[in-house]
């Protein structure tokens, strides 16, 4: 594996100039963690950094994963299995649907295998890695989304990529980060590295029953950060309010979001603005985690 793939990638630290921020008179800057790569975008990089790591190290021959049709973390998983030599398996969601992702997915040479509902929904049982780890021997089993303990310690190298590059805004500090929370593997990696020091504000872009407060405070405890609710109808949701803010805001900003993460943390960031969650002055950092890909599903 080349050694570039050690090394932090850029992702720029930009302002962020809203109406409804600069009306309450807080600082925002996003940091364009979907810039770092054309494939291996936002905090999927990270995410897959130690995994990636690991399996060079053991010579494990192949990379096995879970997720959905649209998933962003296959996606990514599939390129770096390209692009770094490791064969790929998917262990997808539902049925078989040829959706832009999933097309991307076989071109880039991975294994797709459809679980339907119901034996995806066991994937937390005792056992579920059993046969498939027995199909594939050796292979490096990466949680769904990234998650767990490898997943967190490379995001936090997140908060290292946004630090360098304060001075080069006029900032000599910050107050707080925003970010969407879909495993809540970034948001605890993020509490991680900052270790108390400044808050973390994750906005869960997924149903409570998703299990993210508990993954968080079991890959953190229960101190240094704050959920805010922000999944407006279940998981892969969205609705016309949402795509209406979310053009809006790329009108005003020029930056490009989606409406499953990035997008609803950004009207849940509003909401609180609004409700006088911050008080002026405030500087915040907001992270794009990426997953532009997974627009061709709804646009």
């Amino acid at each position: 594996m080349p050694n570039s793939f050690l090394n932090l990638p850029d992702a720029p630290l930009q302002p962020f100039n809203l109406p409804w921020l600069e009306m309450a008179q807080v600082r925002a800057a996003i940091l364009r963690l979907d810039l770092i790569d054309p494939l291996i975008s936002g905090n999927k990089w990270f995410k897959l950094r130690h995994h990636l790591q690991h399996a060079h190290a053991t010579g494990a021959p192949g990379l096995i994963s879970l997720g959905g049709n649209h998933s962003n973390h296959l996606h990514a998983l599939a390129a770096a299995g390209k692009r770094f030599g490791f064969a790929t398996a998917g262990l997808l969601r539902g049925h078989p649907q040829a959706t832009p992702t999933v097309r991307d997915l076989q071109a880039m040479g991975m294994e797709v295998h459809w679980l339907g509902y119901g034996g995806y929904r066991v994937r937390h049982e005792p056992g579920f890695w059993a046969p498939w780890q027995a199909r594939y021997p050796g292979w490096h089993c990466i949680p769904e989304g990234g998650g767990g303990v490898a997943g967190a310690e490379g995001c936090a190298l997140i908060v290292e990529q946004a630090r360098w590059q304060l001075a080069a805004l006029g900032w000599s500090g910050y107050d707080a980060w925003w970010l969407a929370a879909g495993t809540g593997t970034t948001l605890a990696g993020l509490v991680v590295a900052e270790a108390g020091q400044h808050a973390v504000h994750g906005a869960l872009a997924v149903p409570l029953d998703h299990g993210v407060p508990e993954t968080v405070a079991a890959l953190t405890g229960s101190q240094g950060y704050q959920l805010h609710r922000a999944c407006r109808g279940g998981f892969g949701k969205f609705d016309d309010e949402l795509l209406a803010f979310i053009a809006e805001c790329e009108r005003h900003s020029g930056v490009p979001l989606e409406a499953l993460y990035t997008g609803k943390a950004l009207l849940a960031l509003r909401d609180q603005v609004e409700a006088g969650l911050f008080a002026p002055g405030t500087r915040l950092i907001f992270v794009h985690t990426g997953g532009l890909q997974g627009r061709r599903g709804y646009l």
